[in-house]
């Protein structure tokens, strides 16, 4: 029947570990048995499995080495926090809603869970991931900065258009009156800029030759025909100017050698945890929406970590995006694998970059007053 399917089995389970809900169809077209489903209701049964899956919570901690992170260890610790969407079209420079907090009873810690604790299945929109401290630790803070250059002409110009702007209708002087007066400040400005007459006369010159050199197609200032015939040019002032802040961008390398079953369990976890929580999801959306839409990847809150507290000295990180990875299997340059098939070396490489920039006022208040800040 077309269109049409033959509903063999559904099974749905749950428990309070936030398993997954898993829905089977298969079709039955031989003996005919079974419930009927039109192709509208496979649709609808799809979207609501998919928009059940995409708000499935399920924590935990993977932990790698297995054993080796305890009380008094410094280890990096990833918090895997879902997205908050601004809910506007500005954010307040410096704004909290944003800040590390991280899971203070879920995600604990190293030395405080043992190792058949850790979690055996993979985390979904939630968890802890704690690694050893990176090979090489830094931090690099950037602002952006422009050069900017105005001559005097343009000066002037600016000025003048911002006086014509200024003139008020209504008020005791009318507005011709104020539109001279502009008008004389910056014949002016003009006047004392050039020094004389004559140069002002020559400086306009060499402008309207330039421009109608143009026409033709030629590429010439008016600062290079005065440089040509008179060795001099228009003061650029020349300055530079605060462009805007910057985000900041982390990247860690790690090598992981499994040394038994429950470590490369651990090994293999954490890297579909990293795959999984980074991409986009596929349903969902603040509003429900529909399959024309794309949900935006959880965000990583990063923190380095002694035992049950943040580390004295390093830096801090605002919440990240996990922008690239790269997961290598054959770590020493050759294929080889253990009887279950793990791979005896891997590497792995992670890129993060912070939702927000730093700002100076994120050094007053905490965790940005811990250590040395961000």
């Amino acid at each position: 029947m077309t269109g049409e399917i033959n509903l063999k089995e559904i099974e749905i389970y749950s428990n309070s570990d936030n398993q997954f809900d898993s829905t089977t169809f298969a079709s039955d077209t031989d003996n005919g048995e079974g419930e009927v489903v039109t192709q509208e209701q496979q649709d609808l049964a799809t979207q609501n499995r998919l928009r059940k899956y995409s708000k499935k919570r399920r924590s935990g901690v993977l932990r790698y080495p297995l054993e080796a992170l305890t009380e008094h260890t410094d280890y990096l610790q990833i918090d895997i926090e879902e997205y908050a969407a601004l809910g506007n079209y500005t954010s307040e420079p410096g704004s909290n809603t944003r800040y590390v907090k991280g899971n203070y009873f879920g995600s604990d810690r190293a030395g405080r869970r043992s190792s058949n604790r850790l979690s055996k299945k993979p985390l979904v929109n939630a968890g802890t991931i704690l690694l050893p401290i990176p090979s090489n630790v830094q931090d690099t803070n950037n602002v952006q900065y422009d050069t900017s250059s105005l001559n005097g002409l343009a000066a002037v110009g600016v000025k003048a258009a911002e006086d014509v702007m200024k003139i008020r209708f209504g008020s005791n002087v009318s507005p011709f009156e104020q539109l001279a007066n502009a008008a004389g400040r910056a014949k002016t400005s003009i006047t004392d800029g050039f020094g004389t007459n004559a140069a002002a006369a020559n400086a306009l010159q060499k402008f309207l030759a330039s421009k109608a050199i143009g026409i033709f197609g030629g590429n010439v200032t008016a600062s290079q025909l005065l440089a040509r015939a008179n060795g001099e040019i228009l003061n650029p002032n020349m300055e530079l100017l605060f462009g805007s802040p910057t985000l900041r961008n982390f990247r860690f390398n790690y090598k992981f050698t499994p040394r038994n079953e429950k470590e490369a369990q651990q090994v293999k976890l954490i890297i579909r945890a990293f795959k999984r929580n980074m991409s986009a999801q596929a349903q969902g959306g603040t509003l429900e929406s529909g399959n024309f839409f794309l949900k935006t990847p959880n965000v990583f809150s990063l923190r380095y970590r002694t035992g049950r507290k943040n580390h004295p000295f390093l830096h801090r990180f605002k919440q990240c995006f996990l922008t690239d990875m790269s997961a290598t299997y054959t770590g020493e340059n050759v294929h080889a694998t253990y009887e279950d098939g793990t791979p005896v070396s891997i590497l792995l490489d992670l890129s993060f970059k912070e939702l927000q920039p730093i700002y100076d006022i994120d050094y007053d208040t905490k965790p940005g007053t811990e250590a040395v800040g961000y």
